[in-house]
């Protein structure tokens, strides 16, 4: 049964598939969905850069899970969102343990080139370490 479903959200068109995939698997399984986004400091970070940092992603992803919020209360879902500093695939792990998700959801590649690479090497590090089903979406 599926009642927490974790989605990985990097900004990426392959995330925004992630989260409309995810959206009609919680309405159906009456899931509670939590969106994650992870904003990567730069290293080594020093704790002022890091606030400085998360803010300002913060302000980045807000815009989106307000888009999210409405099509999952248009669902009749709940919804959780969170933005985390630290390493991607560390931190999607470690709130998918936390929230004990059922399934883990992401898009398949990043933005860029660099971040498709990163991404690609994230979505590598969730399925093999995952403490749940992951599900990639194209």
């Amino acid at each position: 049964m599926i009642r927490k479903v974790l989605i990985a959200y990097d900004g990426s068109e392959s995330a925004e598939r992630a989260f409309h995939f995810a959206l009609l698997l919680a309405k159906q399984f009456n899931a509670e969905l939590t969106v994650l986004a992870v904003a990567r400091p730069p290293e080594p970070p020093t704790m002022e850069e890091t606030q400085a940092f998360l803010e300002s992603a913060t302000e980045h992803y807000e815009k989106q899970f307000n888009t999210f919020r409405k099509a999952a209360d248009e669902a009749g879902v709940t919804l959780k969102t969170l933005i985390v500093a630290g390493h991607p695939a560390e931190q999607i792990i470690h709130h998918a343990t936390d929230e004990r998700a059922d399934l883990i959801v992401m898009g398949h590649r990043g933005k860029s080139l660099v971040q498709r690479w990163l991404l690609g090497s994230v979505s590598k590090r969730v399925l093999s370490y995952a403490p749940c089903s992951v599900t990639i979406v194209r």
